[in-house]
Order: structure tokens, then C-alpha cells, then sequence
């Protein structure tokens, strides 16, 4: 086995204890991880802390320039990365090599702008500038879904920005970031980056700890309004990406193919397990019976698998908390619909379901209701696009959603309707470095990317000058 470490103020070091690192394709064993205590967070924290001084004094060129360094180590080393990624999360070798590569793609994306100082006004009578400040200590906490590429939506902004940062991964999926911990503890000052592992046990020291300034946090709506309660003692500066429950209008005229296949990869990429997926699919009558035959074509032409095998296009749960939720959910998919592809755990070793439709299920059962994330799609017949959209936005998540359909002007009409952070049309899943994220309602507060992003790491700075 691999001996991994934490990253403390610049050393390498072993956990107060260490736990098990479960491969969710063989149920085994697949590394030992260290495991902090309360100590080695504070001192991570303390390390973080005395860093930001001369890091955020450091001219932002130089920052960038360290941020583009990781992003080019990241790229020499991506396979080694993937194969580590793929063992840990399960996701097939080659989604995991495009994790790699778009994780250094987005630290290089972020890494590019600017902080520019603006002028508001300058007169005969004042001069006022308007300034850009960074805020701290930054604790960054990931999911486990996109372990890699989700840190990369908050480690380069909130260094670019000059802030100093600890990276608390999710314990089921730690191991690949803890490898590009030994890249940043020769990229980075000691203390810069900090990357620490827990049991779920140190969440709450750092989102109370007064020397932190600012959470940035990934995951579940519940564990997110923890986190916010928790902040809310030293009035910290929150950004939380969290859950959704997406929806995809069809509308009359859609051509069935193109739609069945674009919902089909909204819906199943990472076995189902993305924040941002298709989890509801509602269907005009006219086209519902076609849509969800070629869906459930497509689900039966899937390679559920080890993502290490060649030829595997799907990959298992990542653990198997999420494993027993899902399977709860087919148990609902068979009483209130019907399932016509799927809807069994697969009975080897590992944490496997087939990709499942259900099809003939009413609005208001649970699976359309809540946030299944994993593979299992409800399709929901409906007669008027005007219903669809109340269903849609009759939801208390607000994080994406999409609008398909051959009239652009109808699918933009109804785009401009649905309430949620991102609305894609006859797409989607299309997002980008330059393209900002944010949640609506209950899926979150702040955005993450673009310069949005960059800026939720700063604390705004008026200079007024009299004349």
C-alpha cells in the first residue's frame, strides 16, 4: 500500500491515527489513510494563519504563476492521479484521467484573471477606488463525487485572491488529493496549503474555529445548513454549492433521439452521483412513450463494472451509505412506477446498480421528489408545458435545470421561467472555468468560478479620498 500523508505547514506528515480507505468495486480494502485529530487541525489552522501575512502581500503574478506550476505537475502526473481517483471514487479510468485533466484546465482558468482596482470616481472634488482585499484563512470542504475537480473550484480562487487555505477531503475519498498535497508541499510556502483528513469528526472545529474567515463547502442541503449554523459564531463568509433535484422540460416537437440521448448523459454521468445531473425528466404525451423506449435503450447498452476493466462505461457507488439509499429508491421506483430498464443492485462484490428508468411515475412520489443522486431517472408524463414548469419549480432545491426542444423561442420562454441557479437549453452539464455556478433556494448561497467566484474569496475595500 501507499504511504500517504497529511500536509502541514509545509511537512509531510502521518494522522494521530489512521482509518480504511474502502474501494467501492471490490468491497476491500485499498489503502490506509492518516487521520487527524483536533491538534493537527489546529495547527494546520495556526500554519495557515501566520502564512497569509506574506502570502497576501506576494504580488497576485506571483500567486498565478505558482497556481499554473501545480496545474503542469498535475498534467505529468495524471496518470498515476487517475488510477488512484478511479480506486478510491469508482469511476471508470477514463472519467477519471478527464477529472485530472480539467482539474488542472480549471486551476488554470481561475488562475488567469485579474483583480483590478476600480475607479468609481475621480474629480475635481474626491477620488474613490474601489478595492479588493483577501479575506484569510479559507477552509475548503469537498465531496466526494469529484473529489479532484470540486477542489479545484475553490483552491486557485481563493490563492489567486491571496487568501491561505485548508483542504479537508471527504474521508471516503481522500487519497488523490492527499498525492497532489505532496505537489503543493514543493509548490506552495509552508502553510499556504494545508490538506487534512478526518473520520467527518473535524468539520466542526474548522467551520467554528474563530481564525478561519471563510467556508467554502460542497455537499448535501442538511450537512450544509449545519455548516452554516456552525459559521454563524464568528459570522464567517460562506460560499455552499449544495444538493439539487434538476429537472428537463421536453417539449412537444422535440426530436426524441437527440433528447433521449443529451438526458440520458445528464442524467447517468458518474453512475447518477453529480450535484448538478438530470434527477426528474418531464415528457410531453406526445413523444413520452419514444423518449422513454430509446432512454431505456440506452441504459441497456451501459457497462457496469470495476473502472479499472477495459470496457467498463459506468462505474460503482462511491460508499455504501449512498449504496442503501439507492436501493431504497428501487424499491420505490417498483411501487410507484414502472421500471423499464434496470432497477437491480447488481449481486457481485462492490457497490453496483444498473442504470434504471421508471417510467409511468407520478409527480409526487419520493423518487421524483428527492435527490436520489445516483442512477435511477423517473420520466413524468405531462399535457401542458405550463404544468411541467409549476412541477419543476414546485422544488425547495434550485440548482440546474434544462429546456429542450425544436421552437428555441418556446424552450427559451420557459427557460427564463425555471427557477434555478444555471438553466441549459437542449443541453445539459455544460460548464466551464469562465462560466459561473451558484445554487437558487436551498441548493446554496454564493457562486463558485468565473469571476463571481474569484470575487466570494475577497472582502470589497472603498478607499475615498478628499481632493
Amino acid at each position: 500500500m501507499a504511504n500517504y500523508k497529511l500536509l502541514i505547514n509545509g511537512e509531510l506528515v502521518d494522522g494521530a491515527s489512521t482509518m480504511e480507505v474502502i474501494n467501492p468495486a471490490t468491497e476491500t480494502v485499498l489503502a490506509l489513510c492518516p487521520r487527524a485529530d483536533e491538534a493537527q487541525m489546529e495547527a494546520a489552522i495556526q500554519a495557515a494563519k501566520a502564512a497569509f501575512p506574506a502570502w497576501s502581500r506576494r504580488p497576485i503574478a506571483q500567486r498565478r504563476d505558482l497556481l499554473l506550476k501545480l496545474a503542469d505537475t498535475m498534467d505529468a502526473q495524471q496518470e498515476d492521479l487517475a488510477r488512484v481517483l478511479t480506486q478510491e471514487q469508482g469511476k471508470p479510468l477514463g472519467e477519471a484521467t478527464t477529472e485530472v485533466l480539467w482539474t488542472a484546465l480549471f486551476i488554470r482558468g481561475i488562475a488567469s484573471q485579474e483583480l483590478p482596482v476600480k475607479i468609481l470616481e475621480d474629480s475635481e472634488t474626491m477620488r474613490v477606488e474601489q478595492h479588493r482585499l483577501p479575506l484569510g484563512v479559507v477552509g475548503a470542504i469537498i465531496p466526494w463525487n469529484f473529489p479532484l475537480l470540486l477542489m479545484a473550484f475553490k483552491l486557485p480562487a481563493a490563492l489567486l485572491a491571496g487568501n491561505t487555505i485548508i483542504i479537508k477531503p471527504a474521508p471516503t475519498t481522500p487519497l488523490a488529493t492527499l498525492k497532489i498535497g505532496e505537489i503543493m508541499a514543493g509548490t506552495f510556502p509552508a502553510g499556504v496549503v494545508n490538506v487534512v483528513t478526518d473520520q467527518n469528526d473535524l468539520g466542526g472545529y474548522l467551520t467554528q474555529h474563530p481564525d478561519v474567515a471563510k467556508i467554502s463547502f460542497t455537499g448535501s442541503s442538511a450537512t450544509g445548513k449545519k455548516v452554516m449554523a456552525s459559521a454563524a459564531t464568528s459570522l464567517k463568509r460562506l460560499t455552499l454549492e449544495l444538493g439539487g433535484n434538476d429537472a428537463a422540460i421536453v417539449l412537444p416537437g422535440a426530436d426524441p433521439a437527440s433528447v433521449a440521448q443529451g438526458i440520458f448523459n445528464g442524467a447517468f454521468l458518474n453512475a447518477g452521483q453529480v450535484c448538478i445531473a438530470v434527477k426528474r425528466a418531464y415528457v410531453h404525451e406526445s413523444i413520452y412513450d419514444d423518449v422513454v423506449d430509446r432512454l431505456a435503450a440506452l441504459a441497456k447498452q451501459v457497462v457496469v463494472g470495476n473502472g479499472l476493466d477495459q470496457g467498463t462505461t459506468m462505474g460503482p457507488i462511491q460508499n455504501r451509505m449512498q449504496y442503501a439509499k439507492l436501493k431504497e429508491f428501487l424499491e420505490i421506483a417498483r411501487k410507484d412506477g414502472r421500471i423499464v430498464a434496470g432497477g437491480e443492485a447488481e449481486g457481485q462484490a462492490g457497490f453496483f446498480i444498473r442504470p434504471t428508468i421508471v417510467a409511468d411515475i407520478k409527480n409526487s412520489s419520493r423518487l421524483v421528489q428527492e435527490e436520489q443522486f445516483g442512477p435511477v431517472l423517473p420520466v413524468i408524463k405531462y399535457s401542458d408545458p405550463e404544468e411541467a414548469l409549476t412541477s419543476a419549480n414546485d422544488s425547495p432545491w434550485g440548482l440546474g435545470g434544462s429546456v429542450w426542444g425544436a421552437d428555441r423561442e418556446k424552450a427559451r420562454e420557459i427557460a427564463l421561467r425555471m427557477y434555478s441557479g444555471t438553466t441549459w437549453i437542449n443541453k445539459h452539464l455544460d460548464i466551464g472555468p469562465a462560466i459561473p455556478v451558484c445554487g437558487a433556494k436551498q441548493s446554496g448561497m454564493g457562486g463558485e468560478l468565473a469571476e463571481e467566484g474569484l470575487l466570494e474569496f475577497t472582502q470589497l475595500h472603498i478607499i475615498n479620498e478628499a481632493r
